[in-house]
């Protein structure tokens, strides 16, 4: 491994420091995402954790602290419409299940069932969504992706999505579970 890579908490904060002012990406202009991407890239290139969907680390709740994902973000959208509180997804490495969760103002929920394709990409097929926290709506089989973990620790993990997303998410809370 090259010398002049920087350890793995000196990039972590850097990252932390770059994306804290960009509201989860939905303010980041393309020479930040461009900065973000290369500053999870040497994270990327330091991860000691080889096989993700094999370790503990992953089982709990995350938040969201930044992604390109326009789905999620929402910027098309007047600020008010868009997810203003934090948002959450939980793995369950044991049931293959993972939740996504938005807080305020909506509460939507969807749970999937993940599907290893290898040892750090999984397929995501979600199976329920919840509106508003309460009005429950079946899955017809449309919502469907997949998922590489291209780092993980205790408090931080980096995934990339199969239509080149980029997601970053903290730890806050390792013995959640999602409900099956």
């Amino acid at each position: 491994m090259a010398q002049n890579y920087k350890d793995s908490d000196t990039l972590k904060q850097e990252l932390r420091d770059a994306i804290a002012p960009l509201v989860r990406g939905a303010e980041a202009n393309p020479e930040d995402q461009e900065r973000i991407d290369q500053i999870a890239r040497k994270l990327e290139a330091v991860n000691k954790v080889k096989e993700p969907l094999k370790s503990n680390l992953l089982n709990g709740k995350w938040e969201l602290l930044y992604t390109t994902s326009e789905s999620i973000l929402q910027t098309q959208r007047p600020k008010f419409l868009r997810p203003n509180g934090k948002i959450y997804q939980a793995i369950n490495i044991d049931t293959l299940r993972a939740q996504n969760m938005e807080t305020w103002p909506f509460f939507n929920q969807a749970t999937a069932n993940l599907i290893p394709l290898n040892a750090r990409r999984v397929a995501v097929k979600f199976d329920a969504f919840r509106i508003a926290g309460v009005i429950p709506i079946k899955s017809r089989g449309s919502g469907r992706g997949q998922l590489e973990i291209t780092y993980l620790d205790g408090d931080l993990r980096i995934s990339r999505g199969n239509q080149g997303n980029l997601f970053i998410l903290r730890m806050v809370d390792p013995e959640y579970r999602v409900p099956l």
